[in-house]
């Protein structure tokens, strides 16, 4: 098979004369016919930190794929900013953009007839979205990430952005002034990259090179520094070697992939999105993946990496102490990784971390030895109950009370939770429930970072339970549980929960349990009636007719085949 295997459709024989003189109109001479053709889905944009820094990347990684003898195609990508569009209605456009994401690079490759696709993207949904259109496709294909944040810094502190979310709550408990939340906000995001702590670009980014689709190290680098350039360029060469090998992104992308990747996950303590995304690229690539794996894995896989948003450290101090490839080189050590997995470089898992440590370097902390970890099961557990029959996803570790009984306080908005926490109507021992924020009932499942750091500032994190049918942000932490399933607007018992029941999150148990009999809940189900739609038209609409349960995956192609 020749290397330009799918494009040639399009440049060769007497009939492509027409498509050879559009080509040649954009760069292509005579003998760049025959090259295989490489998109360049670029993410670039000045809405957010997160992407302002890509279109050096992919300049960089135009001039890498030319030099490796075949023609780039540069187009580009969508992004919304969580950060910015974070607790407003917004936040419901953000996970709906991995299917725009990955939508418009399956049609810009598919509609082009490109040989393979290097993908490069900053923000949360550009990683999900990039690799679920790379699974689909079933090409060649490498993932860039634009790199993280460096810290700011102030009064001998790093910052990230949810040190800004939780200084509104401090401020608002009357904890801090208005200056000093002034302060935190001009130096808690002090140039280009993703958000800085093992939220969840990084985490994503992470899963990818667990994954063997991005370069060792690349998932860590700071987005400013000169060697994330340089690893865009060598990414280009490495993709067309690809190309050349014939290696198909779903070579890859296999169950040992997805196991590597969850391990991983856990290891560094990494974000709740990442089970939905995983569900989501596995249900694209023909894997078989489910919510119980993730928990198979938790249970074996200890929590490594001190990193925030529990922990102390940023990814760019991971970067310094060995990255991902240390993290993997451990897990595989001790039999919790599969080494035979293949990577985009044709290397297996086991070749690319031959000569990393056994054990991390002794002068620091970011990592623990395998020893001394800094929880013995991994973070990201899987709960079930009477509210959460298709299961639940909640971080687990670190919370000073792994069970919470209380009283139900219900609330049908993200906004109207919000307003009673900055209030002061919350008080310890509550449970709050949010709901209709689900990925049909919002549409569009928004995270729930602002008033989960709001509890946070509000000194309410460890005494405060908090249940919800939508998502929570990479930076969240504290007793909270997201993805309830079935939610709220397809009839889930959580729409059916009222002010004052008493509801159980039992962390130890991965239990979520309302404590209604049964009978009450049929009497209270017969007299539910499903909340008119928020949107009638457009992309929302679209969505929310689509998507399925956030246990699969919240993904909009389910049962079309």
């Amino acid at each position: 098979m020749s290397d330009n295997f799918r494009s040639q459709v399009v440049t060769q024989g007497v009939q492509r004369s027409p498509n050879r003189a559009m080509l040649r109109a954009v760069g292509f001479g005579d003998q760049d016919f025959t090259k295989p053709i490489v998109g360049i889905a670029n993410g670039y944009s000045t809405i957010t930190p997160c992407n302002m820094g890509l279109n050096v990347l992919a300049q960089r990684a135009e001039s890498g794929i030319r030099n490796a003898g075949a023609m780039p195609q540069m187009f580009g990508t969508i992004t919304i900013s969580d950060g910015i569009s974070m607790g407003t209605e917004g936040m419901k456009y953000s996970l709906v953009s991995r299917e725009v994401i990955a939508d418009s690079i399956e049609t810009a490759c598919s509609g082009q007839s490109m040989d393979g696709v290097l993908a490069i993207g900053g923000c949360d949904k550009n990683m999900p979205g990039a690799m679920i259109a790379i699974a689909r496709m079933n090409i060649p294909a490498i993932f860039v990430y634009g790199g993280t944040i460096k810290p700011g810094h102030h009064n001998g502190r790093d910052l990230t952005v949810v040190s800004a979310f939780e200084a509104v709550g401090q401020y608002s408990a009357g904890k801090i002034d208005e200056q000093e939340l002034l302060e935190v906000e001009r130096k808690a995001c002090p140039g280009a990259g993703s958000c800085g702590g093992m939220y969840t670009a990084n985490t994503m980014s992470s899963a990818f090179e667990a994954m063997g689709m991005s370069l060792p190290y690349s998932s860590t680098m700071a987005a400013e520094d000169a060697e994330k350039a340089e690893s865009a360029e060598k990414s280009a060469f490495v993709l067309v070697e690809a190309i050349r090998n014939q290696l198909w992104s779903r070579k890859i992308l296999n169950r040992k992939a997805f196991e590597n990747a969850i391990s991983v996950i856990m290891a560094v303590g990494g974000s709740t999105n990442a089970v939905l995304h995983l569900l989501a690229i596995a249900h694209a690539a023909g894997v078989e993946l489910t919510l119980d794996d993730f928990e198979v894995i938790r249970a074996r896989v200890p929590v490594l990496c001190d990193l925030k948003p529990s922990g102390r450290y940023v990814a760019t101090d991971l970067h310094k102490v060995g990255g991902i490839p240390q993290v993997m080189k451990m897990l595989l050590v001790h039999g919790l990784l599969h080494g035979d997995a293949l990577t985009i470089a044709g290397q297996t898992i086991a070749e690319v971390l031959a000569d990393i440590p056994n054990e991390p370097r002794s002068d620091q902390d970011v990592i623990r030895p395998w020893n001394n970890p800094l929880y013995p099961q991994g973070h990201l557990a899987i709960l079930r109950g009477n509210l959460a029959t298709e299961g639940a996803v909640a971080k687990i570790t670190g919370v000073k009370k792994p069970k919470i009984t209380g009283p139900a306080r219900v609330f049908e908005s993200e906004e109207a939770c919000l307003l009673a926490i900055m209030g002061s109507q919350i008080q310890a021992g509550d449970v709050i429930v949010i709901r209709y924020e689900g990925p049909k009932g919002g549409p569009g499942m928004r995270e729930m970072l602002a008033p989960t750091s709001a509890l946070i500032g509000a000194g309410l994190g460890t005494s405060v339970g908090l249940i919800t049918d939508g998502r929570f942000s990479g930076g969240t932490y504290g007793m909270v549980v997201g993805h309830v399933a079935p939610e709220a607007a397809v009839g889930g018992a959580i729409a059916l929960v009222k002010e004052g029941d008493t509801i159980t999150i039992d962390a130890d148990a991965r239990l979520l349990q309302l404590h209604v009999s049964d009978e009450e809940l049929g009497r209270r189900r017969a007299n539910w009636q499903p909340p008119k739609p928020h949107y009638t038209t457009g992309v929302l609409a679209k969505y929310a007719k689509l998507v399925s349960s956030s246990s699969v995956g919240a993904v909009t192609d389910l049962g079309l085949g």
